[in-house]
């Protein structure tokens, strides 16, 4: 079984792509699923006993620990220790049961794929990726995002330029969605012929 990694920098357009994929039958794991997941689950206590505060009613206040990790960013690490595992576990569940399966590719919704060096553990990369100015434009319409917010977020991600130099596949989202479902159905494609 192959196993693909699905990135891109903040407003890339890379959750569009991710349901592209589902859409042509292809299994896909959302780390970020995974993570609200988790924010309502097995990592509430370990993350409330790392950062006061940040649960309610058994829920992690996505909000409350963005706030806190604004004020402190230098506690991501911190964050990141407790949460990667987790993800990474259910990562390898969803691996098994689809090769188990027989699925002949599975794709792997990483953010922050090149960041935690998880290019290591996957056979192609496919990076989804657009223009600055229309990054910017896509990002600052999201509820609640702030200028400071999204230089922090930017800063923690590799360059766009680097990720697409590392990807075996580029998907350039800068045009209509009908452009970006054609580049998802040929890399589909290109997977199926192995």
């Amino acid at each position: 079984m192959i196993i693909v990694g699905l990135t891109g920098s903040i407003g890339m357009g890379k959750t569009t792509a991710a349901q592209m994929f589902r859409e042509l039958g292809v299994p896909v794991n959302d780390a970020d699923e995974i993570v609200h997941d988790l924010y309502r689950g097995e990592a509430v206590a370990p993350v409330e006993r790392a950062f006061p505060g940040v649960a309610s009613d058994g829920v992690i206040d996505r909000a409350e620990l963005s706030r806190q990790l604004l004020a402190n960013p230098e506690r991501l690490g911190e964050l990141e220790q407790i949460v990667h595992p987790l993800v990474r576990a259910r990562e390898k569940e969803f691996i098994a049961r689809h090769k188990a399966a027989g699925a002949p590719f599975v794709l792997l919704d990483i953010p922050l794929l090149f960041e935690t060096k998880a290019e290591e553990r996957l056979d192609r990369v496919v990076v989804v990726s657009c223009d600055a100015e229309a990054q910017r434009e896509r990002v600052m319409k999201r509820p609640g995002m702030t200028a400071e917010k999204f230089a922090m977020i930017l800063a923690r991600q590799v360059p766009d330029s680097e990720k697409r130099a590392r990807a075996d596949y580029v998907i350039d989202t800068s045009h209509s969605f009908d452009v970006t479902r054609e580049q998802v159905r040929a890399i589909v494609d290109q997977l199926r012929a192995g």
